[in-house]
């Protein structure tokens, strides 16, 4: 009943007594060649590469946190100068208008005295033309009463050159 105890169990002919010496032997090979201490350092350099990697990727994400925190802090501020760039153009624009429109008054103002100016030149033109004209036609009309009253007279020569110069002295 009891099977560790029976005579027969531990008889060299028992083929499972072979088979647990060769176990009990080749485990004593293995542990005489340095299997372990090769197993334990393939898997000591094993996780080491693991750690490495982790490490690695740690770093990876601080790296990455912290030019995301970069490109933010970037937006922010490229956000900021776009405002303040739009910010300028307005004023910019605001201050062009200014300009343009004194501009604009200024030619129109300036325009409208050539204008005036050119409207006195054909006035004064225009008068001097009415005068010059009655002047001829004052002379010529005192040339001919002059003669019409003379002619019932004798001819006087400097009579008739002074009457000659009256339309040229009245020009």
């Amino acid at each position: 009943m009891n099977l560790i105890f029976e005579p027969g169990i531990w008889s060299f002919a028992n083929p499972e007594i072979w088979v647990g010496i060769g176990l009990l032997i080749f485990f004593g090979i293995l542990i005489a060649a340095g299997v372990p201490k090769l197993v334990g350092s393939q898997l000591d350099a094993k996780a080491a590469k693991i750690q490495d990697d982790l490490d690695e990727a740690a770093r990876l994400r601080a790296e990455a946190e912290a030019l995301l925190a970069q490109i933010r802090k970037e937006k922010v501020e490229a956000e900021a100068q776009a405002a303040d760039m739009m910010a300028a153009a307005e004023a910019d624009a605001r201050r062009l208008e200014v300009e343009a429109k004194a501009k604009l008054e200024e030619t129109l103002a300036r325009r409208q005295k050539m204008a005036e100016t050119r409207i006195a030149q054909a006035e004064a033109q225009a008068a001097a033309e009415v005068k010059a004209a009655a002047v001829d036609l004052s002379a010529k009309a005192a040339e001919q009463i002059l003669a019409a009253r003379l002619s019932g007279q004798s001819k006087d020569p400097l009579l008739d050159a002074a009457i000659a110069q009256i339309g040229d002295r009245l020009n």
